[in-house]
């Protein structure tokens, strides 16, 4: 076998680290050789995260970003928005390719980050030089990248589920979207939010009509085909700890029928080894769970007032398909690997 690919993780206490570390320490392509944190420094991987206790000797360290990189030849950052650009600008001048979970290179604009992220961004000029890591949508992009920006969850979920629309131009006009969304999401650190008892018995909303990945679902689609459109997006805390279950509700014509829906879908998705068009049922967190699947379909209204409404349904994971199982996917493609490496086996049932 050749050598393996040399890798880093930056910010690998976190759950997204967490899975990370789950499947590259299982990749046969991949050595993991150094991960570093901001917290739990010296500790054994295994002693942070409980399931992979035994599987590495590897410790967290705390490290400068270029000492962190340091002979590998490719970094995977696993860090808060905000946080993660400030790191990659010293990363720019090494020979290491990126691997970036955040939102900070995913937008091409930057008053579009200034207004959903609060800040300016730190290196606008670095802004669209990143491969938007959406395989299904942005293969070739991705082949010949060298820095990638992982995409979203809620934007993986809604876009992956629109998709078929915007490819083939029957996305125009305003999106309606309530997304609700596991505890995972907010991250390894305890808030009220995901405080068990308050979640475990509750729905709730935060940040309708405002959430980061507005404009990153908007980008995504337009870039797929998607005429003019608005979005209004709904975020829900759901009280589960993974996955993402989307309903989008689009207008379509009169004249649009099942059977040019049931096409759309499936040249869409024919030969995607991770997106399911399901039949005869509609998607289920749990069948996703886990995994780096992802459960798309349809529903078509009856015509009223020249009009009908399609509804898009969409579920997965949000720390694998949503997170780090995208993010080494798009890595795989980058790499010229098997695309499916370390991401076939299916989640949990039940």
């Amino acid at each position: 076998m050749a050598s393996r690919v040399k890798a880093a993780l930056i910010g690998g206490t976190g759950y997204g680290g967490a899975e990370i570390l789950r499947r590259l320490l299982f990749h046969p392509r991949v050595e993991v050789v150094r991960v570093t944190a901001a917290d739990n420094i010296g500790k054994r991987v295994g002693e942070v995260h409980f399931n992979l206790a035994g599987l590495t000797d590897l410790r967290f360290e705390e490290l400068p970003p270029k000492e962190a990189a340091a002979g590998v030849d490719v970094v995977f950052l696993a860090m808060p928005h905000k946080v993660t650009a400030k790191v990659a600008m010293e990363l720019f001048d090494l020979p290491v390719r990126i691997v970036d979970l955040s939102g900070d290179f995913r937008l091409r604009s930057a008053a579009e980050y200034r207004e959903f992220y609060g800040v300016d961004h730190p290196a606008p000029e670095r802004l669209g030089t990143f491969a938007y890591g959406l395989p299904e949508l942005n293969r070739e992009a991705i082949r010949t990248a060298r820095y990638i920006a992982s995409p979203g969850c809620f934007a993986t979920t809604i876009a992956l589920g629109l998709a078929p629309l915007a490819k083939t131009g029957l996305l125009k006009g305003p999106i309606r979207t309530v997304a609700a969304t596991g505890s995972s999401g907010s991250g390894a650190n305890p808030q009220i939010t995901t405080h068990h008892p308050l979640r475990a018995v509750n729905l709730r909303t935060y940040k309708p009509l405002s959430h980061q990945h507005q404009p990153e679902i908007l980008q995504t689609l337009h870039d797929a085909g998607g005429g003019e459109v608005a979005l209004e997006f709904v975020p829900v805390s759901a009280p589960l700890p993974r996955g993402i279950f989307a309903s989008s509700f689009v207008d379509v014509p009169e004249s649009v029928t099942e059977e040019r829906l049931a096409k759309a879908w499936r040249d869409a998705y024919a030969n995607e080894p991770f997106i399911r068009v399901v039949e005869g049922r509609f998607p289920e967190v749990v069948a996703v769970a886990g995994g780096n699947y992802v459960e798309v379909a349809y529903k078509l209204s009856e015509a009223f007032d020249g009009r009908r409404s399609v509804v898009c349904f969409s579920a997965l994971d949000n720390l694998v398909k949503g997170g780090a199982g995208q993010a080494i996917q798009a890595f795989n493609v980058m790499m010229g690997f098997d695309e499916g490496e370390t991401l076939r086996e299916p989640g949990l049932w039940p």
